[in-house]
């Protein structure tokens, strides 16, 4: 009799075990519906991309492929102006410190350019202009007020760091102005990269680093930033490999990429992070990029890429995705922004 009360105690945990992980699954994969979303439409406006190590535009179809700013050296996040005349974006060099009694070590540095649509609508696809000289300035997002949000190094330029001191910073568009938001930065073995701004409520979203690996993002009103880390931490590993976050435009939702391998895709999210949505599932062999999607000026849609080097875009629904680029050596899309009306 023991024996058969044990059996049935063990299948009634068992059965209920299931139950709660495919209600916890059934959870993670659902997606957004009609009635949250509502009328689609169809995706308009320009994507930048980096092509090779270049900025390219393209119509929001695919079509209309031009190389802007031929560098070589693009590499991360990349951001429309306001006005949808300019872009900001990332380009990388690299320092091989060679110190006495084997010192040192290879590492990249990054600063802050500017591209700009005029040159291009001329002919000219060799104009850029530098706006950051630090070596650790990286990932930008250029938010309405004209202001750029981005990741710092802030022990980039250091030969002898130990490691870096990636925190977010706020300029004017000519990189000057600087903002650090974490004044206790100096005292911080814990980093923060990857901002985006939501422009409704001025809350940051960012991706929290400590023990030397990414944890997952953690959102922040952007005047109570110096909240104790603690209680980063404790958001941020409630939200363990979700990286790469993006808000929309109208500040609705939070895209970010999940970063495993069981359950890998394009995601988003309310923006406290209580309630997600699968919008892209990659087929097989294929994984998305750990770089910020990008919303669409109605945000409606997203636009990412894959790590067999093409670009894709989907509706925030997960229904019409189609690659708009062939695989290759394309990265970092980034859609442009709403137009004044």
């Amino acid at each position: 009799m023991k024996t058969e009360q044990r059996i049935r105690s063990t299948k009634i945990v068992v059965l209920v075990s299931c139950v709660l992980m495919l209600a916890t699954l059934a959870s993670a994969q659902s997606k957004l519906t009609v009635d949250q979303v509502g009328e689609i439409g169809q995706p308009t406006g320009q994507i930048a991309f980096i092509r090779a190590g270049n900025v390219w535009i393209m119509n929001a179809d695919g079509s209309g492929q031009q190389a802007v700013s031929e560098v070589s050296n693009a590499d991360g996040r990349l951001s429309f102006s306001p006005d949808n005349r300019k872009i900001v974006f990332t380009r990388s060099g690299e320092v091989d410190l060679r110190g006495p009694d084997m010192l040192g070590g290879r590492h990249k540095v990054y600063d802050l350019f500017l591209a700009f649509l005029d040159s291009v609508e001329v002919g000219n696809s060799m104009w850029w202009m530098r706006i950051t000289d630090d070596l650790g300035s990286r990932d930008p997002e250029w938010q309405p007020d004209g202001r750029i949000i981005f990741t710092k190094d802030m022990n980039a330029n250091r030969v002898n760091a130990a490691m870096p001191n990636y925190q977010i910073v706020i300029s004017d568009e000519n990189g000057g102005s600087q903002e650090l938001l974490r004044k206790d930065w100096q005292n911080m073995s814990e980093f923060m990269m990857n901002p985006t701004m939501n422009t409704r409520t001025g809350d940051i979203a960012f991706v929290h680093f400590f023990d030397l690996k990414p944890q997952g993002i953690a959102v922040l009103p952007a005047d109570d930033f110096m909240v104790p880390l603690d209680s980063v931490r404790d958001i941020s590993t409630r939200n363990i490999k979700r990286v790469a976050p993006s808000f929309s435009p109208d500040g609705k939702w939070l895209a970010y990429v999940y970063n495993d391998m069981s359950k890998a895709g394009v995601y988003v999210a309310t923006p406290d992070l209580s309630e997600h949505y699968l919008v892209w599932e990659p087929p097989v062999n294929v994984y998305p990029r750990t770089l910020a999607p990008s919303f669409s000026p109605n945000s409606k849609w997203l636009t990412f890429a894959t790590t067999d080097g093409s670009i894709w875009i989907v509706d925030i629904m997960g229904n019409n995705a189609r690659r708009i680029t062939v695989p290759g050596n394309d990265k970092a899309p980034a859609w442009s922004k709403p137009t004044a009306r």
